[in-house]
């Protein structure tokens, strides 16, 4: 791809983020009754590829049992208030009541709470008995402290996440979790990322993963760009990571690493975007905190608006539309892509003449001329 000059000692690449983009129709359409979105990670299937992100605004054990119900995977933060607090909801009711100027400080009290590998049990028990597929989710940081817990208490899926994840994590002051290695000896699938560029994912991939996240704390509650000046323009990040997945097929004989959007998904059109850009599925935060259901109120926040030292986003108020069924299914109450994403994703597959997800993938896709509003 070809670089730009910046100055006369610095040059960059020019990346797309999902607003950069447009989707074409090809020749043929379907009727929508007749797409298949089907998804599936490992033995675990799915009717949606809809992930909603591990967040304490946006996953409890409650919503993340009607999220398997209604066809798609809960990911629940087992360093959440969840795990730390036996009944969170006061906490919760009082994070939604926060004045801004206080809301940072408040939280970082609450989130030093320690965690209670007796809470991930009890959590991951509540989800595993309304019998949809469990996942939870671990920082790197914590992953090696409290893995054997959550594997014990019979999680389907692992998530370890964090704002970016490499294979090759370099410290002075600590053992790093050696993902090879850990991902070799665990006996359940792991989904592992944010990776945001292709060599990072390619290394992610040879640990084992059976999925990536790609994303760099782009999402509705993030300051990362602000306070690190680090970022990622999503359209761009997935296709350079489906591209490590092709490379890193050919070069396993054949294994497939799913490729899941994290980030900058605000809209039924990114969604559908992030998909033909390669993502197999994705997940969904704010886009979920907005269902009347959710456990944030109509608020969002994500582990980086209180980490102890530097905080890295905020609590923003992203409303309430309809319930969480309603968001995935319709009908929609609003025309502006937050809700019936479902809808919106098989749609737009129809209108362009695509079958299921995998087809998708290969729709056309051109970097369009002006701003989408």
């Amino acid at each position: 791809m070809t670089e730009i000059e910046i100055g006369r000692a610095k040059r960059g690449r020019r990346v797309y983020a999902f607003d950069d983009i447009a989707i074409v129709p090809s020749r043929r359409t379907r009727d929508p009754q007749d797409v298949s979105v089907n998804w599936s990670i490992d033995a675990f299937q799915f009717d949606i590829p809809f992930l909603a992100a591990p967040m304490d605004s946006v996953v409890s054990p409650t919503t993340a049992i009607m999220m398997g119900q209604l066809g798609g995977l809960g990911v629940l933060d087992l360093e959440g208030l969840w795990t730390r607090y036996e009944n969170p909801e006061p906490l919760l009711a009082e994070i939604r009541s926060l004045p801004e100027d206080a809301a940072t400080s408040r939280m970082q009290q609450m989130y030093a709470e320690p965690i209670k590998p007796e809470l991930v049990t009890a959590r991951i028990a509540e989800i595993r008995a309304a019998g949809v597929t469990v996942a939870g989710s671990l920082s790197p940081q914590r992953t090696q402290e409290l893995y054997q817990t959550v594997v014990a208490a019979g999680v389907d899926l692992f998530v370890i996440r964090g704002t970016t994840v490499s294979a090759e994590h370099v410290s002075k002051n600590s053992e790093p979790l050696n993902l090879k290695e850990f991902i070799y000896e665990l006996d359940v699938p792991v989904i592992v990322g944010g990776a945001a560029t292709y060599t990072a994912a390619l290394h992610l991939m040879r640990t084992g993963a059976a999925g990536v996240l790609v994303g760099f704390g782009g999402g509705a509650a993030s300051t990362t760009r602000a306070a690190l000046g680090i970022h990622a323009p999503m359209a761009t990040a997935v296709a350079d990571v489906a591209g490590a997945r092709r490379d890193y097929m050919d070069e396993s004989g054949g294994r497939y690493v799913h490729v899941i959007a994290d980030g900058g998904l605000g809209s039924s059109g990114d969604i559908v975007k992030a998909i033909a850009c390669g993502a197999d599925a994705v997940m969904l935060g704010s886009t979920l905190a907005r269902a009347t259901d959710a456990p944030g109120g109509g608020y969002h926040w994500g582990p980086e608006a209180h980490h102890a030292q530097l905080p890295r986003g905020n609590r923003v108020r992203v409303g309430t539309i309809a319930p969480l069924e309603e968001i995935l299914y319709g009908p929609a109450p609003v025309a502006d892509g937050t809700a019936n994403l479902v809808g919106a994703l098989r749609r737009s597959m129809a209108t362009t003449g695509y079958s299921d997800l995998k087809e998708f993938q290969r729709v056309e896709v051109v970097v369009a001329p002006y701003p989408v509003h």
